[in-house]
């Protein structure tokens, strides 16, 4: 029996997303459909499974969110990106600024006109307990992995983020593909963490690469670009509106907090791109 599946990108973070009918046609648990679908050598391949969920209360839609690896995720800035996209284009909601519900809370996507999605990403979590972390303080933590000694910042997007804050002269893309997976397991981190290697180009611009939790490395990361412009405010590094480059592309990420308050929202736009769609046999 074939199924209708649609690949999306934002910014090389892609995704397969498949209506709920769709999915059910597979006969799989959410968990095993998004190892199959997202499988690049047997499957689709994706970064993600995302599978509209029309029967939600106190929100306009919602969705169930699955790694590549099977495992679910709270919340994905880029991935939120072409949801929105998509359920606008389809229909399944019928105004372009909606609310979504998440695992990792309510998220509202607005489509611009030209075409990109701007999210509010709610507030940052920076309560350890919350993130969840468990050294006592978020901020400039030290961590020893293999050779390496680490300072970051623990910051939570809905997701747990580790932001690590590395000179002009370092590969954040080898840092990232040799540190970030045992960093990713790190006993500080009871529920895994996200891991950024983020250089400041200047006070509103930045530019990071991510090892992510049940992904490994991916061209880009909505929650942890939005993690980073957090930590890199809370140090005194960036301004509160900054470009973040990603290796697949660009997002801007804006958040209305400061030091002294960090109880305002995030705010991430970015492009969201259809790759193909087509039936599966």
């Amino acid at each position: 029996m074939s199924i209708k599946v649609t690949k999306m990108q934002g910014c090389g973070n892609d995704f397969v997303i498949v209506d709920y009918e769709e999915f059910l046609k597979l006969g799989l648990s959410f968990s095993d459909a998004a190892k199959k679908l997202c499988d690049r050598h047997f499957g689709v391949g994706a970064d993600g499974l995302i599978i509209p969920n029309l029967n939600t209360e106190d929100t306009d839609i919602g969705w169930f969110f699955y790694n590549s690896d099977g495992s679910t995720a709270q919340m994905c800035g880029n991935g939120m990106r072409c949801f929105a996209k998509y359920v606008f284009d389809k229909k399944l909601v019928n105004k372009d600024e909606f609310t979504v519900k998440t695992l990792a809370g309510v998220m509202t996507p607005k489509i611009l006109e030209d075409g990109t999605v701007r999210v509010n990403m709610s507030k940052p979590i920076l309560d350890t307990e919350k993130i969840p972390f468990l050294p006592n303080s978020n901020l400039n933590y030290k961590i020893s992995v293999k050779n390496m000694i680490f300072e970051g910042n623990a910051v939570s997007m809905g997701n747990p983020h580790f932001v690590i804050f590395v000179s002009p002269d370092d590969d954040t893309m080898a840092l990232a593909k040799e540190y970030g997976p045992l960093i990713e397991l790190g006993a500080e981190f009871p529920e895994k963490t996200n891991v950024e290697f983020v250089k400041i180009k200047s006070y509103k611009k930045i530019e990071l690469s991510v090892w992510e939790r049940g992904c490994g490395i991916t061209l880009a990361c909505g929650t942890g670009a939005c993690a980073s412009v957090v930590a890199g405010v809370l140090n005194g590094y960036i301004e509160n509106c900054v470009d973040v480059e990603l290796p697949g592309g660009k997002v801007n990420v804006v958040w209305n907090g400061t030091p002294n308050n960090p109880d305002g929202d995030v705010f991430l736009t970015g492009p969201a791109d259809y790759v193909f769609t087509a039936e599966l046999g």
